[in-house]
């Protein structure tokens, strides 16, 4: 496990690209990220219509999502990998919607060709669903895929640890589901990324802290991405923002939070976003006008200027 003295040795919080860096011995690690034509439960009718409130799938996919095929969306991503960022290995990410959502025989034949496009390159397979749908024949699957060398983790939307909150965003699943899920995964190899959403109605900051109290219980989480609430077109809160607007997060009201965050997170959790992006011609509010890289330098300076380093106060 790292501790906060370890962390300091090179950044002031666990940073992803750095962990991939040191697992696969300098070589660089690039996400593809793919979308292999699912659907949610919360869309089609099974859990809900209309998804969760927050939610436009295509406010966070990329443009290969329309190509035809998984093999060209991989082949296509690695090779702008390769040429824009010097990737050398691939871990392939199905993120758009709930990529458990099918039979286990379905899922098997979709990983298997996604993971078989660049079998030298590929060291990893990362899948996005909701806690409400994996169970036991699932986790089998994926944990078969650790035993085969791959570098498997499952992310899944937390989201927020208030059944109130969860009700209201229309998520269509509880936190007992949620930890139910990480039950599951608990005596895998399988590893575990947590996606939250900060500034969500009716939360203050202190609910908001409590969620780094959950993550630190939870130890079978291993990295998470931090996200501030975004409102979008085409979701349920773009319309109700639009008809009456509420509070959203200031960028430097979000860095205070997360400063204080990170000395209560795990020193061994990894962080593998500290900020959520949308495409701005579907972003509403907030608008903070910066590019991707200015955001991440203004967080991280202010970071630093403050002295602060992610788990030093942990456990105190």
């Amino acid at each position: 496990m790292m501790t906060a003295t370890s962390i300091t040795n090179h950044a002031p919080y666990n940073h992803y690209s750095h962990f991939l860096r040191e697992r696969y011995a300098g070589k660089r690690v690039y996400k593809i990220i793919v979308d292999a034509g699912f659907t949610c439960p919360n869309r089609d009718g099974n859990k809900g219509f209309g998804g969760c409130a927050y939610c436009n799938v295509d406010s966070f996919t990329p443009e290969t999502r329309k190509l035809p095929s998984l093999q060209r969306q991989i082949e296509e991503s690695a090779a702008r990998a390769r040429k824009n960022y010097k990737a050398e290995k691939f871990i392939v990410y199905f993120q758009p919607n709930t990529n458990t959502y099918a039979d286990a025989d379905t899922l098997k034949r979709i990983y298997d060709e996604a993971l078989s496009v660049l079998p030298e390159d590929t060291v990893g397979l990362s899948v996005g669903t909701r806690p409400d749908c994996l169970d036991t024949e699932k986790v089998q699957l994926l944990q078969s895929y650790c035993h085969q060398g791959f570098f498997v983790d499952v992310e899944m939307g937390m989201e927020s640890i208030y059944n109130n909150t969860l009700q209201q965003i229309n998520r269509q699943c509880s936190h007992e589901d949620f930890v139910n899920a990480i039950d599951l995964l608990n005596e895998t190899p399988v590893e575990v990324c947590v996606h939250t959403i900060f500034g969500l109605p009716g939360e203050n900051r202190e609910m908001m802290l409590k969620y780094i109290d959950e993550i630190n219980r939870l130890t079978k989480i291993r990295y998470i991405k931090f996200h501030h609430l975004h409102i979008v077109s085409g979701s349920i809160l773009g319309v109700k923002y639009q008809r009456e607007p509420f509070p959203l997060f200031s960028l430097e009201e979000y860095t205070d939070l997360l400063c204080e965050m990170l000395p209560r997170l795990r020193p061994d959790v990894v962080i593998q976003r500290l900020f959520g992006l949308s495409d701005p011609e579907v972003l509403i509010a907030p608008k903070w006008n910066l590019k991707k890289s200015q955001i991440q330098n203004y967080i991280e300076g202010e970071i630093r200027r403050r002295n602060i380093v992610q788990g030093s106060g942990f456990g105190l």
